[in-house]
């Protein structure tokens, strides 16, 4: 279990140092080998909740972490950086990693909330590693978001404790324990404390109504910086939604039901639209990130465990590497679609950039095909075994009108970058970079084969 927190401690200590960026691939690449040993041996004490649902969840966060770390070997022959910001990457992603994992295996409401608030703190430093005036507004911005944000899962966490406190103790802070006696908790209490504690969760994520704020952050800084937001910051949040939700499934269905879903359709038809009038890809893929956790958190409630999980661990995998292709198709022109797929000596890498961009809008044989068509089937289900008919239904054909307009809006881009004449220049891709791409490309088709899997991790 400790081994787990080495590689992240290895790499702060090493940013005091020279750094070598290969060596801290090496790091970054060994935690898989504690993270494959959790995956096959779950268990659970008063601190850390180790289950099939954790360990999935931070072993396709360790992938993304390994790929980010490939992707910083050669940032610096991006971007115009300094090394000692670089040794400030390093150090505050050790940091953000370390939270992370506390957060995701922790099994006490306490300390999931000490790790985010790590992660956290960590990230408004990784956003001022790219030194400009913008970067620094943004970092400044997202630390007034993000305490918001905290503050309302602090609260909510509070109250959920509140709720347990005279039935189960100091075990009322335990997510196993609350799960299993949730006819002893106030039932109330657990409910408004669930509802403050989502908002804050919502937020984190971009929801309504802070939709903007992490576009602005990730267009601002280096590309790693929106791989991380998008493929690791977002696990533990919807991680711990996933295990609140749950016991609130047992307080109150019909609540869950009605608060996520109008949450969730609402900040789907803000952001399909803010992504129609998108000008760039870093913006575009950001926003595309909070219509794919509305998805998640709904099939999640419509008891569509399977399909929420796929769906995750297809975002937390295509959506990063998308952000690190960005520095790729960004060689030679700032913020624009037009002919960004030309210009490529090696055509294998413009056709792994096609298919990711194909593949996060669903098309099949995509993960997220298959996803979406499960999760549309769990909603169907519930609306034909309770009183949700109309709302499922009416939820249903709001989301296919929205994801139509993102649709549209990725096809569009998609052409502009493959036919439109740019005028573009030769590109250079380095070796780091086509790994990191094939590690991403590989984890996703394995996880077209890891269906069973999934199924019955819940």
């Amino acid at each position: 279990m400790i081994s787990v927190f080495i590689p992240p401690v290895l790499i702060f200590i090493f940013s005091y140092f020279k750094i070598n960026k290969y060596l801290m691939a090496i790091i970054a690449t060994s935690i898989i080998i504690p993270v494959i040993y959790i995956f096959f041996h779950p268990f659970h004490n008063s601190l850390f909740y180790v289950d099939k649902l954790g360990s999935f969840i931070l072993l396709i966060s360790s992938i993304v972490g390994i790929g980010v770390a490939l992707a910083m070997i050669s940032v610096d022959k991006r971007i115009e950086i300094k090394e000692k910001n670089i040794k400030r990457f390093y150090r505050f992603f050790a940091l953000f990693w370390f939270g992370l994992i506390i957060s995701i295996l922790s099994n006490n409401l306490g300390l999931y909330w000490i790790g985010l608030e790590l992660a956290t703190l960590s990230t408004v430093y990784m956003i001022k590693v790219k030194a400009t005036n913008i970067a620094n507004r943004e970092a400044w911005k997202y630390l007034i978001v993000g305490a918001v944000a905290i503050s309302l899962i602090l609260f909510g966490i509070i109250l959920i404790y509140a709720s347990a406190k005279n039935y189960l103790g100091e075990n009322a802070m335990n997510f196993y324990i609350l799960a299993k006696n949730t006819s002893l908790i106030n039932h109330y209490m657990f409910e408004i404390g669930f509802l403050i504690a989502s908002i804050g969760m919502f937020i984190k994520m971009g929801f309504f109504p802070m939709n903007l704020w992490l576009a602005d952050i990730e267009r601002a800084a280096i590309y790693p910086i929106g791989a991380l937001f998008s493929g690791i910051l977002e696990s533990a949040i919807i991680l711990g939604f996933m295990r609140l939700s749950h016991i609130e499934m047992d307080v109150n269905y019909s609540h869950l039901i009605v608060f996520v879903y109008i949450y969730a359709i609402f900040t789907l038809f803000i952001v399909s639209f803010l992504i129609y009038r998108s000008k760039d890809y870093i913006r575009l893929f950001s926003l595309s990130g909070i219509e794919h956790m509305t998805l998640i958190s709904i099939f999640w409630v419509s008891g569509g465990y399977f399909a929420a999980l796929l769906h995750f661990a297809a975002h937390a995998l295509f959506k990063p590497a998308l952000f690190l292709s960005g520095g790729i198709l960004e060689q030679n022109k700032k913020y624009i679609f037009k002919g960004t797929l030309k210009g490529f000596k090696n055509k294998f890498i413009p056709l792994l950039i096609s298919l990711l961009l194909l593949g996060v809008i669903s098309l099949p044989p995509s993960p997220m095909f298959f996803s979406e068509i499960y999760g549309f089937k769990a909603m169907i289900d519930v609306s034909k075994n309770s009183n949700y008919f109309l709302l499922m239904i009416l939820g249903v054909f709001l989301i296919l009108i929205f994801l139509s307009i993102i649709f549209y809006k990725f096809v569009n881009v998609y052409q502009k970058a493959l036919y439109e004449d740019g005028k573009e220049g030769e590109k250079k891709v380095y070796k780091s970079e086509i790994l990191m791409l094939l590690l991403f490309t590989i984890s996703l088709t394995l996880l077209l084969f890891s269906f069973d899997y999934i199924k019955g991790i819940v």
